[in-house]
């Protein structure tokens, strides 16, 4: 591994020979400029493949052994002690080789995500318990997590609208889940009460406007101005449909570990998590459907 790294470091001029520069024993601090620019350069090429980490914690394992074993012990500890000085030097080599790490795994995690909806796109996109806007038969399809509670969802639903409406082949289908504590409970098991008397939308749009206290006295004063059977919708909150059919959203949500709402899917391409702009919905669908 070292090997690569000093090829990496040198990008194929000469190289210099360790056993000399070991025991030369050079100080850190009287290297020239361009030998510490290089090592800087270096360590910034290798901290996204692992190898810093190996550098600094496992000089001393039998695989690093494995690999170095053209190396003395004295010149792997030399190479040690240049990359610690190095992040004394300029902590944001350290820095960098964090972010490097949290982006993979962030990339992993989608990619895993990703693969799960691939395999599972009926449970996403086919519910019957969830409402679609747009076209019901069409071929491009995103679904949407989100919490009625949740700012950041209220403010999405006019551009939502405008979405569908620019995109004749748009099938949206909306997932809530409750995630911001009981009163999102409530909000959601209204909405989808709601929706089995066919007022889904025209409910959910009073209700996530509706600024007052939570509570049912705002669900019922909601479900008046939507023309719902108040009483009804009350006894629905609480049935097998509901609980069902929100629990299935709640479980398929764990399933691509969603850390937040509003969630995207789009398609099987790309899930964009939090706040997005319409500009930025409407590039996903247009990537979805240049694709198609």
């Amino acid at each position: 591994m070292v090997s690569l790294w000093i090829n990496l470091l040198y990008g194929g001029q000469q190289q210099p020979n360790l056993a000399v520069m070991t025991a030369r024993a050079i100080p850190f601090q009287f290297m020239d400029k361009d030998t510490m620019q290089n090592l800087k350069s270096f360590f910034r090429l290798t901290v996204g493949a692992g190898t810093l980490a190996a550098a600094l914690f496992c000089a001393d394992s039998a695989p690093v052994r494995a690999a170095d074993s053209s190396f003395t012990p004295a010149q792997r500890a030399e190479i040690v002690n240049i990359t610690r000085n190095a992040l004394k030097t300029d902590p944001s080599i350290l820095s960098d080789a964090i972010a490097s790490l949290q982006n993979q795994a962030a990339a992993q995690k989608n990619a895993s995500a990703l693969d799960l909806v691939r395999h599972n796109k009926p449970l996403f996109g086919g519910s019957s318990t969830d409402v679609v806007l747009g076209n019901p038969q069409g071929t491009l399809n995103v679904v949407e997590f989100y919490d009625p509670r949740c700012p950041y969802c209220r403010k999405v639903l006019d551009d939502l609208d405008a979405l569908v409406a620019a995109e004749p082949d748009l099938r949206l289908v909306e997932k809530v889940i409750p995630v911001l504590g009981p009163n999102s409970t409530l909000d959601a098991q209204a909405i989808m009460a709601a929706g089995l008397q066919g007022k889904y939308i025209p409910f959910q749009k009073i209700l996530m406007a509706d600024s007052s206290a939570p509570g049912m006295d705002r669900i019922r004063n909601a479900a008046r101005q939507a023309g719902l059977d108040t009483d009804k919708l009350v006894k629905d909150m609480k049935s097998s449909a509901v609980t069902t059919a929100l629990a299935k959203n709640v479980a398929l949500a764990r399933s691509i570990n969603l850390e937040g709402t509003p969630t995207f899917i789009i398609g099987d391409q790309a899930i964009i998590p939090g706040a997005v702009s319409l500009s930025e919905l409407k590039a996903a669908v247009e990537k979805l459907k240049s694709s198609h």
